[in-house]
């Protein structure tokens, strides 16, 4: 079945915005077309947030509702919801309405101008509290410092995009990644537009840990340059400490100059013994990441995929990182 757009969202304590979500989404798209889906991705929301998206999916025909085994993640859920969309135009957005459903016609306008493959949000200004604010632009600031490659400062999720861009974005099946590092490799055009999100929520399911392993997993991803850096820096030591020696040396036999110092020496190896210790701590983070991914377990599991009977014909495709699916009608 052809489907013209797929609109694909996650849901993760997001009982309170689905219905206004649907009815914004419903509003925002059918001037371009009515042959549309919402896929609602259920990242084992501890709310009823399933409860809601069934009553919808009962009640509207254009919804899916794929029920994902457990919470694996808000980026692994958002790529199990694209592969699972079927649209020659899939549009990305959250539902908690922070990004405001009705930016998709200038998205769809720009896309049809600049025949772009992808169309992504950046945010006008953010209205998050100050730490978030300075935390964020510290994550931007080291992850294109080490990172091979640039992505936008304040980049939203929303994003439209062309089939085969999906269908090329979707070929990542690594476990450890960051989404806005997946989306700049993929490469094809990408164009920016503005997009100012209506409303912030206020509290944020992304706890301080969260957002840790999310900083370490995109630097170890998609970045040798910590280990570069390792390099570097043992090879700036060993020549600093060679030059030292040799100081010392010609103190010793040429000066007659005898060199004392207890507390330097204990000082220089609890620093070196520090250094060390984190320098191995790098690289078993990055052993960690080879541990995981050479396993190539499925990054999500599928529990249940609710769809209408019109859309039986493709039950029999599968997603080559999803595991088997129960269907139901």
């Amino acid at each position: 079945m052809s489907i013209d757009i797929s609109v694909v969202t996650t849901m993760y304590y997001s009982a309170p915005y689905l219905h206004e979500f649907c009815a914004r989404v419903h509003k925002a798209v059918e001037p371009i077309t009515t042959n549309y889906e919402i896929v609602l991705i259920n990242d084992g929301s501890p709310d009823n947030s399933l409860d809601v998206a069934l009553e919808l999916f009962h009640a509207d025909p254009h919804i899916r509702v794929v029920d994902l085994s457990r919470n694996f993640g808000h980026h692994k859920a958002m790529m199990t919801g694209l592969a699972n969309a079927r649209g020659n135009l899939v549009l990305l957005l959250d539902c908690d309405l922070e990004e405001p459903p009705e930016a998709f016609s200038l998205m769809y306008e720009t896309m049809q101008q600049t025949k772009a493959d992808v169309v992504y949000g950046v945010q006008t200004q953010r209205k998050e509290p100050l730490l978030t604010r300075i935390t964020g632009r510290l994550y931007y600031t080291v992850f294109n410092m080490l990172a091979a490659y640039r992505i936008e400062p304040n980049i939203l999720n929303m994003r439209l995009m062309t089939k085969r861009y999906v269908e090329a974005l979707t070929q990542h099946t690594e476990h450890l990644f960051s989404i806005e590092g997946l989306w700049e490799i993929t490469g094809f055009k990408q164009i920016a537009v503005m997009v100012n999100k209506d409303r912030h929520k206020g509290t944020t399911t992304y706890t301080f840990a969260k957002k840790l392993t999310h900083i370490v997993n995109s630097i170890t991803a998609f970045s040798n340059k910590p280990l570069i850096y390792i390099a570097a820096l043992g090879l700036l030591m060993t020549g600093l400490s060679g030059l030292y020696i040799m100081v010392l040396l010609y103190q010793y036999f040429v000066l007659n100059y005898r060199v004392d110092g207890y507390t330097s020496i204990m000082v220089s190896m609890w620093f070196l013994a520090g250094l060390i210790v984190l320098i191995l701590g790098i690289i078993a983070t990055y052993l960690s990441v080879i541990f995981i991914e050479v396993k190539r377990r499925p990054y999500t599991l599928v529990r249940a995929l609710f769809e209408h009977p019109t859309d039986t014909e493709q039950n029999a495709e599968t997603v080559n990182h999803l595991s088997s699916v129960e269907t139901v009608q």
